[in-house]
């Protein structure tokens, strides 16, 4: 694995958000849902896909917070463009995992 530097790792915009909203994607090639972030006042509402069906229920998403990088480039994914990559770690199936704060935290905040 490369080594980064610590100038390299703070170029990436890792913050917190809350669930807000939360559609079925039936267009998507793989399960997925389109969900819609709020990273707080500064950054504002943001638009995804995620891969995310096998572990979770649209139900239990709302109200989640997850931690997504927010200086991504815009992304078509089908008919939506995804505004922001919603973080996760593979499980030993390959279906995501959130990567979720384990206290609430204020939507918006930095990930040191």
């Amino acid at each position: 694995m490369e080594e980064i530097s610590w100038a390299d790792f703070e170029k990436v915009a890792l913050r917190v958000g809350t669930i807000i909203r939360v559609e079925d994607f039936p267009e998507a090639r793989k399960p997925a849902y389109k969900l819609w972030v709020d990273f707080g006042p500064e950054i504002g509402e943001r638009k995804s896909s995620a891969q995310i069906t096998k572990h979770y229920s649209v139900d239990e998403l709302i109200g989640k917070q997850v931690v997504g990088v927010i200086n991504f480039p815009e992304k078509q994914i089908g008919p939506v463009i995804s505004q922001v990559l919603v973080t996760g770690f593979a499980d030993e199936n390959g279906d995501v995992i959130l990567a979720v704060p384990d206290k609430k935290t204020p939507n918006g905040a930095k990930l040191h």
